[in-house]
């Protein structure tokens, strides 16, 4: 099936952000902005769990219980990422990696059950990753099923309101062609806090 023509340029634009970020943690070289590559490691464990501030938000075991201020673990399996029911505390704790990354992960892969899937994954569905090459194999899982999403739809779909049942955002009173564009923003602002935090987990010591 082939794209409707306004879709076309935001997939496009997500297509690139994914690919940026998933080099930007995984090397061994990256999108620079100028054209060249620039050389970058791969992502550790120890960097994807980095608290770089007191009360972080991150991703845990289940058995060390949620974090300063959350409330609950929220995904399955030995992980769980910090979460509160509303309202949530204020101000915002800062996040790790790991809890960004996860947070993109689980929005991708929910955002596309609910647009060509069963309409039925909650995040207490959703498996969290302690580690990071578990985290970035989640992230290219859900940006794969994301984009599979985006090609199923035609241009009636674009203008539908509700056409994407995703329960934790706007999608029940926004036309999806709106909630295409949020996506996009989603994972270029928090692949942006991802790639500065890296930056700073890099120059740390120096």
């Amino acid at each position: 099936m082939t794209a409707p023509s306004r879709l076309s340029p935001l997939l496009e634009q997500f297509d690139f952000a994914r690919e940026r970020l998933t080099n930007r943690m995984t090397g061994p070289v990256m999108d620079s902005g100028d054209g060249t590559d620039a050389k970058v490691d791969r992502m550790t464990d120890e960097e994807y769990l980095w608290e770089p501030v007191p009360g972080c938000w991150s991703v845990r075991r289940r058995m060390n219980g949620p974090g300063p201020r959350a409330t609950l673990l929220a995904g399955t399996g030995d992980w769980g990422r910090d979460a509160a029911s509303y309202p949530h505390p204020w101000p915002p704790p800062f996040t790790t990696i790991a809890w960004r990354l996860s947070h993109l992960s689980e929005m991708l892969t929910l955002r596309a059950d609910h647009t060509a899937g069963a309409h039925a994954l909650t995040r207490d569905d959703f498996p969290v990753s302690g580690d990071a090459t578990g985290a970035v194999t989640a992230f290219d899982a859900g940006g794969a099923a994301w984009r599979k999403a985006l090609l199923s739809v035609d241009d009636a779909a674009l203008d539908t309101v509700g056409y994407c049942t995703y329960p934790h955002g706007s999608d029940p009173d926004e036309p999806f062609i709106d909630i295409v564009w949020w996506v996009n923003q989603e994972l270029l602002h928090h692949g942006a806090e991802i790639a500065l935090l890296r930056d700073f987990y890099r120059a740390r010591h120096h």
